[in-house]
C-alpha cells in the first residue's frame, strides 16, 4: 500500500505547490488566521475527509480513520506567517503588505493537505487512525499548540510528529537530534528605575543609562562564567530604551531580551543569575529594577524510539539521500508541547534552493518547493514505522 501512497504524493506535487503558493500570497499573522483556517477547512470539504475547527482558537483537526485496527498517530503543521515585508521578486509574491510567510508554514500546511489527499484513496487498506494537526500561532508566544492540546487536539492520540521544512538544509537531506533538539525559548524585559536629571549635573542623579549598560555586560557573564560550559544557554538583548534628549538624563531605562536553553534547570538558574546581577547594580546606585520574565516555548526534546524511525531509518523514505544527527538548534518551536503529551519525534525537511542562502525570517525567505512531496513521504514514515512498532 505504502508504495502506491508515495505514487499518489508525486501525482499531488502540483496541488501541493498551487496551495502553497496560494497561502504564501494570503498569509496572516498569529492569532488572525482567520481566513487560513476557512481555507484548510474548505480543502478538507472538497475531499470529504472529516474534522474539526476552531480548536483551541483558529486550529483544524481533521481524522482519516483506517479500516483495519491500529494505532493513532498524529501528524501536525502550522499555519501562521510573520510581520515581514516581502522582498521575492516572485510571482506568488504576499498579497498583504508588511505580512509573509518568512518561515515555510505555507509549506507545512500544503505538505499535510498532500498527505490527506494522497491517504484517503486507501483508508480501507489502513491500519489505525491518521490525524491531522493544523495549528495556528507558532511564531508567538503562547502560541497555538497549547491551546489546541488543552481542547483535545491530542485526545486518543498515541504518538506524534512533526517537521519543519528547512532551508538551510540540502534538498534530500533530513536532520534532527537525540534529546533537546530545539531550544526552551523566553524573553523577558528589565526596568532601571532611578533619578532623572540634567545631563550636565550626573551627580544629582541616579543614572539608570549607566545601570542599563553596566547590566549588558555583566549579564553576558552569566553564560561565559556562571554556568558550566557543557550547558547551553544564549542570554540576547535586543532592544534598549531610555530618554529622549540628549542632554537629559532619564528616570528609567528598559532592557528587553531573549533567554534560550535546552534544559529546564538551566534556564531557573539563569533566571537567579539575572536578579543577582541586577539586584547588584541597582543596589550599588541606590536605584531600584524590575524583571519581568516571561517563560515561552520549552525546548523540543525527541523521544528515543520515534526519533530513530528518522535518524536510523531514514533511509526508507523515497528521495532522501542522506539522514544526519546534528548539533540542537538555538531557536525555538512549540512542537514541544506535543512532545510532553505524546511520544514522538519533530525533524527538519531540507529545502534549501541552492544559490539563494536566505535563513528564516529574511525577507528573501524562500524554500525549494521539491521538498514538499519529500515531506510528505517523510511524516507518513513516522506513522508507518510507528504502526509496525
Amino acid at each position: 500500500m505504502w508504495d502506491r501512497v508515495y505514487q499518489k504524493i508525486d501525482e499531488l506535487n502540483d496541488k501541493m505547490v498551487e496551495d502553497r503558493r496560494y497561502l504564501h500570497q494570503h498569509p496572516e499573522l498569529s492569532f488572525e488566521e482567520e481566513e487560513t483556517s476557512k481555507y484548510i477547512c474548505k480543502r478538507y470539504d472538497e475531499l470529504g475527509i472529516p474534522y474539526q475547527n476552531h480548536i483551541g482558537g483558529y486550529g483544524v483537526v481533521a481524522r482519516i480513520e483506517g479500516s483495519k485496527p491500529g494505532k493513532t498517530v498524529a501528524l501536525r503543521a502550522d499555519f501562521d506567517a510573520l510581520p515581514i515585508q516581502e522582498e521575492n521578486d516572485v510571482p506568488y509574491k504576499s498579497k498583504v503588505d508588511g505580512i509573509m510567510h518568512a518561515c515555510g508554514h505555507d509549506g507545512h500546511t500544503a505538505t499535510l493537505l498532500g498527505v490527506a489527499e494522497a491517504v484517503l484513496p486507501f483508508k480501507d487498506e489502513l491500519e489505525g487512525t491518521m490525524v491531522f494537526i493544523h495549528q495556528p500561532a507558532e511564531e508567538y508566544a503562547p502560541g497555538g499548540a497549547k491551546p489546541m492540546i488543552e481542547d483535545g487536539a491530542l485526545e486518543g492520540v498515541d504518538a506524534v510528529f512533526g517537521t519543519h521544512l528547512w532551508a538551510n538544509t540540502p534538498l534530500n537531506h533530513i536532520e534532527s537530534t537525540h534529546g533537546a533538539f530545539m531550544a526552551g525559548t523566553d524573553r523577558f524585559e528589565i526596568i532601571f528605575k532611578g533619578k532623572g536629571g540634567h545631563g550636565a549635573m550626573p551627580h544629582q542623579t541616579k543614572d539608570p543609562v549607566v545601570m542599563a549598560g553596566q547590566a549588558i555586560v555583566e549579564l553576558q557573564q552569566i553564560v561565559s562564567r556562571r554556568l558550566d560550559p557543557l550547558q547551553e544557554a544564549v542570554l540576547t538583548i535586543g532592544v534598549v530604551e531610555a530618554g529622549e534628549a540628549f542632554n537629559v538624563i532619564p528616570d528609567t531605562a528598559i532592557l528587553k531580551g531573549t533567554v534560550r536553553f535546552l534544559d529546564k534547570q538551566v534556564q531557573n538558574q539563569v533566571i537567579d543569575e539575572m536578579h543577582k546581577v541586577l539586584g547588584g547594580i541597582a543596589t550599588s546606585y541606590g536605584a531600584e529594577y524590575e524583571l519581568d520574565y516571561f517563560k515561552g516555548y520549552p525546548p523540543v526534546v525527541n523521544h528515543e524510539e520515534e526519533l530513530n524511525f528518522y535518524l536510523k531509518e531514514g533511509d526508507e523514505i523515497p528521495g532522501v539521500e542522506m539522514t544526519k544527527e546534528v548539533p540542537p538548534v538555538m531557536g525555538g518551536e512549540d512542537f514541544a508541547y506535543y512532545l510532553e503529551e505524546r511520544p514522538g519525534a519533530f525533524f527538519f525537511t531540507g529545502a534549501q534552493i541552492e544559490g539563494h542562502a536566505y535563513p528564516h525570517h529574511h525577507p528573501k525567505f524562500n524554500i525549494d518547493e521539491r521538498a514538499l512531496p519529500i515531506a510528505a513521504k517523510a511524516l507518513l514514515h513516522g506513522y508507518k514505522k510507528y504502526q509496525a512498532k
